[in-house]
């Protein structure tokens, strides 16, 4: 009984210290930054000009930016759930690679596609003269990419909806004679709404927190969203504005709590309308193979075309040098890998950080699923949702949390401010959920049959955990550090806030070269880091058979 005590008193210290301490030390100096609460403070900091216009602006881009992206990921999701469409694994998986690939990787790419000195258009006659405005730049353009970068969730959102419809249902409204087409908008429609609410308002959420996009295409035409003001002033003022952006972020976050309590409205609601059954199926017929063109055209405009400019600028020696057998160089992979002593640390970071935060999450995810297992449902239900609150944050509203609680030494720690150790703490909490969500779904499907057996023949509790659940649950942590690592190893939102000299990370690197114009060096790093998520993709996929279902959300 005590030894069952302290655990539960170790689970609920790791869960605090990751995920709650953060969130209430930022709403600590929000609300009180003088150590007295001041709400009216609070207000005045919100409703400065500069603040209301950089608030419409983020509600502007992410509501047109989720609803755009509603129309790209819904149809793939009809197509690929509830049809006969050739290579639609295939299709699924590439159009997940948006949601794979850092947010700044993707501005780059498409910055490069239509620019005036795009490689890629320039090799074919059709770039834009010298002198034309990039016309990513700017509203438009955030918008375009919140779409295709988010369409993976109301892809795997709606997916999820679709699959549960039973075939009962279609086939009896096919028998009387519906169409198709009013099969799907007076049985399927009404039957995925909530559905549909909950993608969309996923999409807002990302929309609502993203960094690198807005970062990328709005700075340069001063068109600021809350996340780009925030890290504006921070990097124009310092620390002296953390009461500042503290309010900023704590406006962030009720924004994103805000679709993230609608989406889980949604779901709820979903889970009484309808009981699973055999998945509904539409023959397409003489529409199978236009409608698969169709598709990989959709792939095509999204990702190949701007993978390709992508490619082409990082094999051009500098901008403006036309792409020729003779103009071909490795030049810049040799120099960003290989001889920039700031470019080759922030690979040699990235890996050492991203891959520490995956190992020591995959570890301590095990013994904690099994701890968490020992409450009760409702606190099981608590503890996991607390568990998400970070990753459900958006990252740099994560990194203010982190500088506030950094700043000053701590306890036994010291200070962890301008060092590596408080990106890494940052990522440990960032992507905590991330690591438990497998494991606690494969522990959880683990019968206790087992356990009781062994405890009945005398092994102790860590004898039992380690020659039991561990290797039971060993894939789906392999998984969860691989999810980690892909996510942490060129993310730029929280690290965005959290370098300092001698600790920058890629995301940090490619973001510097871009704005200092030295974009074919910016490709470079960008076409190695899609290289790594690739590589690492297919080990997850090849790892796909040993998982529980709904880990990978491609399978």
């Amino acid at each position: 009984m005590r030894d069952a005590r302290l655990s539960s008193l170790i689970i609920l210290g790791i869960v605090f210290l990751l995920s709650l301490l953060p969130v209430l030390r930022l709403l600590l100096t929000a609300v009180a930054p003088g150590g007295e609460i001041d709400l009216s403070a609070l207000a005045n900091r919100l409703a400065s000009p500069p603040v209301l216009r950089a608030t419409l602006n983020t509600l502007d881009t992410s509501l047109f930016g989720a609803l755009l992206a509603l129309l790209i990921g819904a149809p793939f999701a009809v197509g690929i759930a509830m049809t006969d469409l050739p290579g639609r694994r295939t299709l699924g998986f590439l159009l997940l690679l948006p949601l794979m690939i850092a947010p700044q990787v993707m501005a780059l790419s498409w910055l490069h596609l239509f620019g005036p000195s795009s490689t890629l258009l320039g090799a074919i006659g059709l770039a834009p003269p010298p002198g034309t405005a990039n016309p990513l730049l700017g509203r438009n353009g955030i918008i375009l990419l919140y779409a295709i970068q988010h369409a993976p969730i109301v892809f795997i959102t709606l997916r999820a909806g679709l699959t549960r419809i039973p075939r009962d249902l279609v086939e009896a409204a096919r028998s009387s004679g519906s169409t198709p087409l009013r099969v799907l908008l007076t049985i399927v429609l009404p039957m995925v709404r909530p559905y549909l609410v909950a993608a969309t308002a996923l999409a807002f959420v990302s929309g609502v927190g993203n960094f690198g996009i807005p970062a990328l295409l709005g700075m340069p035409v001063n068109y600021l969203t809350l996340t780009t003001l925030i890290y504006q002033r921070i990097a124009s003022f310092g620390p002296s504005v953390l009461p500042q952006v503290a309010a900023l972020s704590v406006l962030i976050a009720m924004l994103a709590l805000l679709g993230v309590t609608l989406q889980a409205l949604a779901l709820r609601r979903a889970n009484h309308r309808f009981t699973a059954g055999t998945p509904a199926r539409f023959t397409l017929g003489r529409w199978r193979l236009p409608l698969a063109l169709l598709g990989w055209l959709a792939i095509l405009f999204m990702l190949i075309l701007p993978a390709l400019a992508l490619v082409t600028t990082a094999l051009i020696p500098s901008f403006g040098v036309p792409l020729t057998w003779s103009t071909v160089t490795f030049s810049n992979f040799e120099e960003v890998l290989f001889r920039q002593a700031s470019t080759s640390r922030a690979f040699r970071n990235s890996a050492v950080l991203a891959g520490s935060a995956a190992l020591i999450l995959a570890l301590g995810a095990i013994p904690l699923s099994i701890g968490i297992e020992r409450f009760s449902r409702l606190s099981q239900r608590i503890l996991h949702g607390v568990i998400e609150l970070p990753y459900a944050l958006p990252g740099i509203v994560l990194a203010i949390a982190c500088i506030l609680l950094f700043l000053r030494p701590m306890p036994l720690i010291g200070g962890l401010y301008a060092t590596a150790w408080i990106i890494l703490a940052a990522y440990l909490m960032r992507f905590f959920a991330l690591a438990m969500k497998p494991v606690t779904t494969a522990v959880g499907q683990i019968s206790r049959d087992l356990d009781e057996a062994a405890a009945v023949s005398g092994a102790r509790p860590m004898r039992r955990m380690l020659t039991i659940t561990a290797p039971l649950a060993a894939p789906a942590a392999v998984a969860g550090a691989l999810l980690v690592f892909m996510s942490a190893f060129n993310e730029l939102t929280v690290s965005a806030l959290l370098w300092s000299s001698g600790n920058e990370t890629l995301g940090v690197v490619l973001f510097s070269l871009e704005e200092a114009g030295l974009g074919t060096q910016a490709a470079a790093i960008a076409v190695t880091t899609i290289i790594v998520v690739v590589l690492l993709l297919f080990v997850l996929d090849r790892l796909g058979k040993k998982l529980p279902a709904g880990v990978l959300p491609w399978r």
